[in-house]
């Protein structure tokens, strides 16, 4: 029998919600959980990447005390907060903070990215404003072998643009390997990362459009219509998602993060990274922000010569 099935509390229903990822929780009550029954909570996201606990009824204080069962929180680092909720907590209305409306997983552009997202929907329209969550085992798994291959060897460059910190980077692989499963997940989105750090800047856009279109197939994805007081918990290492912008009215959510580890891949790169060599030219502006970063974290290899990006506008 599955791990996550010997530990389901008799009294809760569990509901596969699409053949990738998903499930429907119901018996539980979030704000007064046993620690039995935060073990197979656990079990049940391992199994599943993304849970949904509909008919919840928690306060801000109860979604952080839940959320410590998981490990340490983080306050979002570069949105508003709300002076009136815990800092662990960030509150996004549609009206005010916008709708993620791009593929991506959680604060990659951080070198340790959030491990889990624990988020309440506090208030949502009758319609719209679905979210969609991928499976990134299945959009490695279901990669040919050459393209497998030449993604394991391979780093990209990951910014904060969409909250208007470009300055904010770090490198991830584009493989990583999940740290509880071991299994290899497809660890790039069309939000955060800019670059793939071994390839020039136009082969780079090839792949990165090829891969995080690849992402959304729909047999990789599950579908989720909300309804106010649900609780969703997704895994940040092997999930992406996406909401739906097809609504009017207001939407708002709460949201814990936990806080991450630092992301593995399956080997170190097998190239160097690739900046336009030789002398200034327009074309250069595509490799600056790369070299900014590996310049400042001092990634550059011993033969470069790319200082050249630094001398001149």
């Amino acid at each position: 029998m599955d791990i996550a099935m010997r530990k389901i509390p008799e009294s809760w229903s569990v509901t596969r919600l699409a053949g990738a990822l998903g499930a429907e929780i119901r018996g539980p009550k979030i704000a007064s959980v046993t620690a039995d029954e935060i073990e197979a909570i656990k079990a049940l996201l391992l199994e599943h990447m993304v849970i949904f606990f509909p008919g919840q009824d928690i306060s801000p204080k109860e979604h952080v005390d839940f959320g410590h069962h998981f490990g340490h929180l983080e306050g979002h680092p570069n949105l508003p907060k709300n002076s009136s909720l815990p800092p662990e907590v960030f509150e996004l209305k549609a009206t005010t903070g916008g709708v993620a409306d791009e593929w991506h997983t959680d604060l990659t552009f951080q070198e340790r990215p959030a491990l889990m997202s624990i988020l309440h929907m506090v208030a949502c329209p009758e319609t719209g404003g679905d979210t969609l969550w991928t499976s990134l085992y299945a959009a490695y798994d279901e990669l040919s072998d050459p393209m497998k291959f030449l993604c394991d060897g391979l780093t990209a460059l990951h910014d904060a643009l969409p909250h208007n910190h470009p300055e904010q980077t770090t490198i991830h692989p584009v493989v990583r390997v999940h740290p509880l499963t071991g299994k290899k997940v497809l660890y790039v989105n069309e939000h955060f990362t800019r670059r793939i750090v071994e390839m020039n800047a136009t082969e780079s856009d090839a792949l990165l459009d090829l891969l995080t279109k690849w992402v959304s197939n729909p047999r990789f994805t599950v579908r989720y219509n909300w309804t106010p007081g649900t609780i969703a918990i997704w895994d940040n290492c092997c999930t992406q998602h996406f909401v739906l912008n097809d609504f009017d009215g207001e939407r708002v959510i709460q949201r814990v993060t936990v806080v991450g580890d630092e992301v593995e891949g399956v080997a170190p790169p097998r190239w160097q990274p690739w900046i336009r060599p030789g002398r200034l030219s327009a074309a250069s502006r595509h490799d600056r922000q790369l070299y900014g970063h590996l310049k400042s974290s001092g990634m550059l290899p011993a033969e470069s010569t790319f200082t050249v990006l630094g001398s001149e506008d």
